[in-house]
């Protein structure tokens, strides 16, 4: 069987759900987790959140479902964001899109071959004064250029591939 925290995680989420008056909201601390050792949250990630918090592993699902940065199938070691609202739309967001995709070529859902990329449109990133915008891992990056992109993209596989 995969391990998806290591024994002192299991131990501290054990701590906290018998602590907490509302161990269920400890589910996305518990999917993230799980994210972080394994890069997705495979099934049986969704039933030891399940076992530990107390509830149904379709409720877990329906967390897990729910939030698009808890991946639910393999993603490459840096997953990019492209933020698709309106305003990121309106300053060029649909170009850095298309940029992306020919620099990587792949399509939105879809992982470079050498395992590094996963590109993903998403709602909002919250960065509206930096349009447009693109989230890789947990770095937030605005005012996207070509050339930007392309440094952001160099320093982020150089960076996965260590």
């Amino acid at each position: 069987m995969e391990i998806f925290l290591t024994g002192t995680e299991t131990d501290e989420f054990r701590q906290r759900v018998a602590e907490s008056p509302h161990p269920r909201e400890l589910v996305i601390d518990l999917l993230r987790a799980i994210q972080k050792n394994h890069g997705w949250v495979p099934d049986a990630g969704v039933e030891l959140t399940a076992e530990l918090v107390g509830i149904s592993p379709l409720q877990v699902e329906e967390v897990a479902t729910f939030y698009d940065k808890i991946y639910r199938r393999p993603v490459g070691k840096r997953v990019i964001h492209v933020c698709d609202s309106i305003c990121c739309w309106s300053r060029g967001g649909e170009e850095v899109l298309s940029y992306l995709q020919g620099k990587l070529g792949i399509k939105p859902g879809e992982t470079t071959a050498d395992g590094v990329f996963t590109l993903l449109p998403t709602c909002c990133l919250g960065a509206c004064g930096e349009a447009p915008a693109m989230l890789v891992g947990f770095n937030l990056y605005g005012h996207l250029t070509a050339e930007k992109i392309d440094e952001i993209l160099d320093n982020e596989r150089r960076e996965a591939l260590l």
